[in-house]
Order: C-alpha cells, then sequence, then structure tokens
C-alpha cells in the first residue's frame, strides 16, 4: 500500500489541535482510515492510506479530513478564484500521444521549507498513483515571476504548449548547469534517463514555452530558470496528460492544498487549436470560431442520489433525516433531503461532492463517509438475519461437471488467454466481425494494448484452439483438445457493454478426423446432461461447406460443429483433418 510522510507538529498546526498528543493523533487518523507505519528519520509519521483518497496525499489534505472529523469545518468547502489573466495556447504541432494541458496561477502562497516539501510530496505522490508514474498526468510547478508572456490578443499574457523537434531549442533543466536539447536531456540527465520511454518514440516532443524559451519538458522535467524555492510567492502550475479529466482532478487536489496554506488562486484560460483537442464533456468550456477554449481550474461540485432506506441497510443503523445531513457535513459533503421514487414517499438525499474527492463514484463511496463520520468502531457487530452456508456457484458446478465429462470423453482440458488478437481470432479462421454466424460479432479491444498479440477480448474459443494445434505439430496425433473459456461481443443491451459467455470448445486432429467423430462426442455430451442435440445444415466460413452444422440444444441453436476448412488448416501449418465444435456453456443447464 502507498504510504505518505505527515509531520505532527505541522497537522497539530494545521489542525488548530496543538494539545494533541501523538498517541491522540494516530487514534483520529485510524478513524481516517489512515495506519501508522512508523516514524521516518526525520520523525514525521508514516502512514498508510487508501489509494482512492488522493487527496490525503499531503498534510494538508489530511488536517482538512481531521477538521471535518473534530467537527470544526462543515459542508462543501469551494475556494475562490480570480478571473484569468494567463493564457496558455495549445498549438497544432503538440504531440497527439500527450494532447492536453491545464493549469493555475497561485498567488501570494507562503512557503518555509516544511510547505514546500509537502507540495514537492503531493507532486510526486500524485505523479505515482493518479498519474501513473506521469504516464497519464504530470505536473509541473514554477515561479511565476520568472516567467514572460508574449502579449495575447486580449492583452493577457500567454504560454504556448508545443511539439518540439528532438535537437530543438536548448534549456537548462533542473538539477544541472548546462544547456541541453530535449534529446540530450533523455540521454544525459540523470531525470531525463528515468522518464526517457514516456516520450522517447514520439516524433516531437512536450515542450511549453513562455517570451524567453524553454521552461518545461513535460513529462520529463522542468527548466532551472523558473525552480520554485521558499522565496517563491507566485506559482504557476501546469499539467499535462493524456486524458482532461485526469489532470483537472490531479490540479484540483494541489489547489486545495496550496489554498489551505492561505493562497490565492487565479483562472488560466486553455485555448485548444480545434474542438477535437478537449474533452467533448469537458466543464467550463466554450467554442470559439477555430477552437475551442477552458477556463481552468475546473471547481464545480458533482451530486449523487442516495436513498435512507439504503443508508440505513447497509450501515445496519436507524437514523434521523437530519442525522444524516449532519454525518453528510462532517465528511466534507452536503446533503439536501428529497422526496423519491414514484409514489413520492421514498426520501432521498442530493449528496454535493466537493472537487477534490476523486473517489465519489457510487453512492455507497457516500455510504462509506457517512459511516465513518458515525464511526465505525461504534457500530454494534450483529449476525446477520439469513445463516447461509458457502458452496460453489451453479456456473461453477455446472462447468466442472462439463470439464470432467469431456476428460472422461478422451479430451485434454485447457485453459487459454480470454485476450487475443483481430488477426487470430478472424482473419486466420475465415472470417469478420460483421459476419452473420457464430463466433463473429463486434470485439471488446482493448485501448492501450501492452502486446499485439493481446488486443481485443476473444468472440470464440475456436481461434484459442486452433493456435494450440498449430503449437503442437512436433508433437503426435491424435490431440484431442477441449476448453470451456469465456468470449464476449459489444452489446448495447448489457449493462457493462459486453455480452460476455462461457463457452464449450473442442477440436480433433488425427489422420482420420471427422465430422461424425466430432458429432458422436457432443452427442455423448448432451445425453450426459439430458438435453436434445439437432445439427441442421449451416454454412460458416471456418468450417468445410457441406460438412458443417448447427447445434441446436433443446431447439435452441447456441453453436456449431464441422471440419475445419482446408484453407484454416493451411493458415495454422496443419498437415490432418481437424473436426470441432463450440457453443454455450448454458446450454446443458
Amino acid at each position: 500500500m502507498p504510504t505518505v510522510d505527515i509531520d505532527p507538529d505541522e497537522l497539530r498546526e494545521l489542525t488548530g489541535r496543538e494539545e494533541k498528543r501523538d498517541e491522540e493523533l494516530k487514534e483520529d487518523l485510524f478513524g481516517l482510515g489512515l495506519e501508522f507505519e512508523g516514524r521516518t528519520e526525520e520523525g514525521a509519521f508514516e502512514l498508510e492510506f487508501a489509494p482512492d483518497r488522493l487527496d490525503r496525499l499531503s498534510v494538508e489534505g489530511v488536517a482538512r479530513s481531521m477538521r471535518y472529523q473534530y467537527g470544526d469545518a462543515r459542508g462543501v468547502h469551494v475556494p475562490s478564484a480570480n478571473s484569468p489573466e494567463w493564457t496558455i495556447v495549445v498549438d497544432d504541432s503538440v504531440p497527439e500521444e500527450r494532447p492536453y494541458v491545464t493549469g493555475v496561477v497561485v498567488r501570494d502562497v507562503d512557503l518555509d521549507e516544511e510547505s514546500l516539501e509537502s507540495l514537492i510530496q503531493l507532486q510526486e505522490k500524485l505523479h505515482a498513483t493518479m498519474g501513473r508514474k506521469r504516464a497519464k498526468g504530470a505536473i509541473g510547478i514554477h515561479d511565476l515571476t520568472m516567467l514572460k508572456g508574449s502579449a495575447a490578443t486580449e492583452g493577457n499574457p500567454t504560454i504556448e504548449y508545443v511539439g518540439v523537434e528532438p535537437d530543438g531549442d536548448r534549456f537548462v533543466p533542473l538539477d544541472s548547469d548546462a544547456e541541453l536539447t530535449p534529446g540530450e536531456v533523455l540521454e544525459d540527465h540523470p531525470t531525463g534517463r528515468t522518464y526517457a520511454d514516456l516520450v522517447s518514440e514520439y516524433e516531437r516532443y512536450p515542450a511549453i514555452y513562455d517570451d524567453l524559451g524553454l521552461f518545461s519538458f513535460p513529462p520529463v522535467i522542468n527548466g532551472r530558470r523558473t525552480e520554485v524555492s521558499t522565496d517563491s510567492r507566485d506559482l504557476f502550475v501546469e499539467m499535462t496528460g493524456t486524458d482532461q479529466w485526469t489532470i483537472d482532478k490531479m490540479l484540483n487536489i494541489v489547489c486545495y492544498a496550496l489554498a489551505a496554506r492561505g493562497a490565492t488562486l487565479e483562472e488560466v484560460t486553455i485555448e485548444y487549436a480545434d474542438s477535437e483537442s478537449a474533452n467533448a464533456d469537458s466543464n467550463g468550456s466554450r467554442t470559439q470560431s477555430g477552437g475551442r477554449e477552458l477556463v481552468r481550474p475546473d471547481l464545480s461540485t458533482k451530486t449523487k442520489t442516495v436513498s435512507h432506506d439504503r443508508i440505513e441497510t447497509i450501515l445496519g443503523i436507524d437514523l434521523d433525516p437530519d442525522e444524516v445531513v449532519d454525518l453528510a457535513e462532517r465528511s466534507g459533503l452536503e446533503a439536501e433531503k428529497r422526496d423519491g421514487g414514484d409514489d413520492g414517499d421514498e426520501l432521498v438525499y442530493e449528496v454535493t461532492i466537493p472537487p477534490y474527492r476523486v473517489d465519489v463514484l457510487h453512492p455507497l463511496d457516500v455510504i462509506d463517509d457517512l459511516g465513518r463520520a458515525y464511526g465505525f468502531n461504534d457500530l454494534e457487530p450483529k449476525y446477520p438475519d439469513v445463516g447461509t452456508v458457502g458452496g460453489r456457484h451453479e456456473r461453477s458446478r455446472l462447468e466442472r461437471s462439463v470439464r470432467e465429462q469431456l476428460v472422461g470423453l478422451g479430451f485434454e482440458d485447457l485453459l487459454n488467454f480470454h485476450m487475443i488478437s483481430e488477426a487470430e481470432n478472424y482473419d486466420r479462421v475465415g472470417i469478420s466481425p460483421d459476419d452473420d454466424v457464430f463466433g463473429a460479432g463486434e470485439p471488446a479491444t482493448i485501448k492501450e494494448p501492452y502486446s499485439e498479440d493481446y488486443t481485443m477480448l476473444r468472440t470464440w474459443v475456436t481461434p484459442s484452439l486452433m493456435m494450440v494445434l498449430e503449437r503442437n505439430t512436433h508433437r503426435a496425433y491424435p490431440q484431442d483438445l477441449a476448453e470451456i473459456g469465456v468470449a464476449a461481443v459489444l452489446d448495447d443491451a448489457e449493462n457493462t457493454g459486453v455480452d460476455e459467455r462461457r463457452r464449450v470448445g473442442a477440436v480433433l486432429a488425427s489422420h482420420d478426423a471427422g465430422y461424425e467423430d466430432a458429432k458422436a462426442r457432443l452427442q455423448a455430451l448432451c445425453r450426459r446432461f439430458d438435453v436434445d442435440l439437432e445439427t441442421p445444415p449451416t454454412e460458416h466460413p471456418t468450417y468445410i461447406p457441406g460438412r458443417t452444422a448447427s447445434v441446436v440444444v433443446d431447439g435452441e441453436e447456441v453453436g456449431v460443429i464441422g471440419e475445419i476448412h482446408p484453407k484454416v488448416l493451411v493458415e495454422h501449418d496443419l498437415e490432418v483433418p481437424v473436426a470441432g465444435f463450440e457453443f454455450d456453456l448454458a446450454a446443458l443447464r
């Protein structure tokens, strides 16, 4: 689990509870879900925290939660932000792999050694968690007085987010005295070598310029010219990434931490070159001729609806509606009572979520907060109303039984990867996603696959079995293989958007394998489960015409059976005939 280092003296100062002893603080922190893991060499608390509460990655965030816990703060607090004076212009040359940017100007911040160290820790912890080690989002913090913005059309100082050549303009990076090009930073600078893999494959590297030149090379390193110190009073915070929502939420957490130090926030205008460069659902945006404009930070609140009955059911206690409202306010939320349901009798709450809470995705997250505010230690344990005995799920029992029968019929049981490539799933077995045949369908693809061999969830099991036969040509025949595994296709009718099913697939490979052999095994399997089997003729590109049939169980078409087409055999370097079948496991219930 990730940890964060918190100075107990600084925590006492920010919470206004100077009288709290260390042991009392540890107990209070545990009530928030922060477990004490020990002390650092400097005497700071080393706390293990739940990775969903990223707002507690700094002492400011922890102190805010404790003030709510103590009742010293209530409800949703949204810091004010002055109108924008600075503009970030996103150029067309920005690498398409990292097109998004956000930012804020922070004025009148009082930085001492402790607060600067806390800010740096927050930056690095956000990099490691929400920023996915800077791959999804990276933070740059600069001394605003060292920036010179170009004159903009509306008179605001402007900086540019652009793409540069690896051997482009030179700048002096942090922890260096030499001017280096971006390419040289990746080769010669320790930090550059650490994060080189994030941008090394780009044709152009991300870079941020002011009127004096390049001062930030995200997500790798900042320039030395704008380095922040304890003498810095005005800051410019910029974040770049692969997703606008992610960097906007990271920015909100930083804004709240700095506002807790008494700083004043000032909005920044983001001008994208075209409307496709910003997320379509970004708040606070307006489209202008030739581009899209955002105003950041986005400190808008969200709402979740949760019913009173569900709160009491989950927590196992009776609560007065006013008590629910009180618990919400003590959690840093706000709850407004409303009548809900078709008959209007059900009591529900519209719960307001503050901008820094990136973890509240479901009404159960709200109930968890209410339970913590009430005090989980104050909940009385009790036995469930219904006693149950653990056992296998019906689907698991069916799967186990079918697997045993397949082994009894002479098949070797396999367990293949559920992920596959488009070529293996479609092209090499002669079908396409648009075909109206068993095994086709629109696939659930992986957005950023780690390998070209695993880019989607397979839509049927037979291609996986053919891959195994292809790799086993050096082994003796016959090879009778079977697998019970997952197959999936996109389906808007499903809540998840994906129709996921378990399939029974089998192949028989030998010098005399034929349709009759496959059907005999399938008939034996169906008799064991007392279902009626029919095999009317059909056509399928993977199988030989005239030697192919549909698998119809109890009057419902659930699969296909036949002899594999010679083209498919040649594609898989197989020199013996192959017959097989595949159908939905649920048909045997």
